[in-house]
């Protein structure tokens, strides 16, 4: 295995790692190419680690250990599968805090979001799963005919920055359950989290092949996995144009695609919430993981005749949001995951004062008193129009909009204002309200008062937040083909 320097996070920022080997067919590899990629603390802005920039030859190389450790994967034990999920969610206890310092050094997540977010909810998928193999059932009967599920065969996934191990186990878990074999594209920002998943999984004896990491570009490691003719499966995790490329890519060789886009989901007040809780709530809702969220509620909808009681409350709260090194544990926003980032969403806050909404907390300006880091103050319009840019586009940053409406019919037309349909929201003293306003919500999630993530309920977007789902039972049946045996009637 190749050598690693550990780091422990922002404090040690000049210690760096160098992760110079794929993992292929059960051990690491040097790749084919000379190039690397180098990762950034947004914090610091230092380079804390170097990975392989993998080539075509280096992806035909893991899509072939994958394809030959197919048959024997697929015809796995059951229980193998489920020893290796609840070993891999051990693992995940085991080095939380190693993980929870090394996501938050590659993408500036707040510590105590990312030992929460980042870690734990991988860690509970994983037993998920295990869990769920005790009881599922391959075949049924129906009529004269059987009905058989089976492993899909050789999957690719590639995964974002933003949830880095969260979003690669929402596929690696199911792949693993299912008894399917993969090929792992990581996010070129936040790539250090997969490498340490690797080298898990090896340790706990998955089967040569079974697993297969390939850092490198979407513009080669990711078009080859995508339009790969022994690739079975894509699944992609990012933003909405570079999902259309995957699904270009894969249309020639007619391989399944799952997506999980793009998102800028409504947050409805109805006029007999608790207005106060629902303003607090809303703050957290929009700028978790320092607004870096696809699923996060970014449109605030509210009533005309409440939104003078809210807008002070929600003020207020943000001048109390603290922005700094995500390291130390009180810090609730940290910086962009990079300088680019940072200036599309100070371009987005620039166009929403442009256009003529209400600046109201944040704003374009540096932060005082912090030189260096990628970092954008948490920020919130009133008076936001459906005509505007940051009402229309995914801004992925911490900025809210706030929308007033005079009646429950135009909250939502509001809410359903959106070329997506990822996530959502709704507030009500009355739940059989809030649970008829959820139903019409056209989005593949709905939070009734602030009701927390259900890693065991299905997750993904319509319209153009993509299709197919992750986690829980659904999510594993995105691995599986179906077959009908039809007997002879008697």
């Amino acid at each position: 295995m190749n050598s690693m320097n550990v780091i422990r996070g922002c404090h040690l920022r000049k210690v760096m790692m160098t992760r110079d080997m794929l993992y292929i067919n059960g051990s690491w590899t040097a790749s084919t190419g000379e190039s690397a990629l180098l990762v950034e603390n947004p914090t610091s802005e230092e380079i804390i680690c170097s990975v392989p920039d993998g080539t075509i030859q280096d992806t035909d190389l893991a899509v072939e250990a994958a394809k030959n450790a197919f048959d024997s994967w697929s015809k796995s034990p059951i229980q193998e599968r489920i020893r290796i999920l609840h070993e891999l969610s051990e693992s995940f206890k085991k080095r939380s805090e190693e993980l929870a310092e090394i996501i938050t050094s590659e993408v500036g997540t707040p510590i105590e979001y990312s030992r929460i977010a980042m870690v734990g909810t991988p860690r509970v998928v994983s037993k998920s799963y295990a869990k769920l193999l005790d009881s599922y059932k391959w075949e049924e009967e129906v009529r004269n005919s059987i009905i058989v599920k089976e492993p899909i065969g050789v999957c690719a996934f590639i995964t974002p920055w933003n949830f880095p191990l969260h979003q690669i186990i929402g596929k690696v878990a199911p792949a693993i359950a299912a008894g399917c074999t993969m090929i792992l594209k990581p996010s070129r920002e936040a790539p250090i989290n997969a490498f340490i998943l690797a080298d898990i999984l090896h340790e706990i004896g998955l089967p040569d092949g079974v697993f297969n990491l390939v850092s490198g570009r979407g513009s080669t490691v990711g078009s080859r996995l995508s339009s790969h003719p022994d690739v079975d499966m894509i699944s992609f995790t990012g933003s909405t144009s570079a999902g259309i490329a995957v699904t270009e890519d894969a249309a020639k060789t007619v391989k399944r695609v799952t997506l999980e886009l793009g998102g800028k989901s409504a947050n409805v007040v109805l006029e007999d919430a608790d207005v106060i809780r629902a303003a607090k709530s809303s703050i957290s809702a929009c700028f978790a993981n320092s607004g870096q969220t696809c699923s996060a509620l970014t449109r605030l909808i509210v009533p005309e005749s409440k939104i003078s009681e809210m807008i002070p409350v929600i003020v207020e709260r943000v001048s109390k949001y603290k922005l700094g090194n995500p390291m130390d544990p009180s810090t609730r926003c940290g910086p962009m995951v990079s300088a680019s980032q940072k200036e599309s969403v100070l371009e987005y806050i620039r166009s929403g004062i442009t256009e003529g909404a209400t600046l109201v907390a944040g704003g374009p300006e540096d932060v005082e008193g912090i030189e260096k880091g990628h970092f954008v103050r948490p920020t919130v319009f009133t008076d936001v129009k459906p005509s505007m840019r940051i009402w229309k586009e995914e801004i992925f940053g911490p900025v809210l909009c706030i929308a007033s409406y005079k009646d429950e019919d135009e909250a939502l037309d509001l809410a359903n204002d959106s070329e997506y349909g990822l996530s959502g929201g709704v507030w009500s003293s009355d739940p059989d309200r809030a649970l008829q306003f959820a139903r019409k919500m056209r989005t593949g999630q709905v939070s009734i008062n602030g009701g927390p993530f259900n890693v065991s309920a299905p997750f993904g977007g319509y319209k153009k937040s993509g299709n197919g789902r992750e986690l829980g039972v659904y999510g594993l049946e995105e691995f599986l083909e179906i077959k009908s045996i039809q007997k002879p009637i008697q």
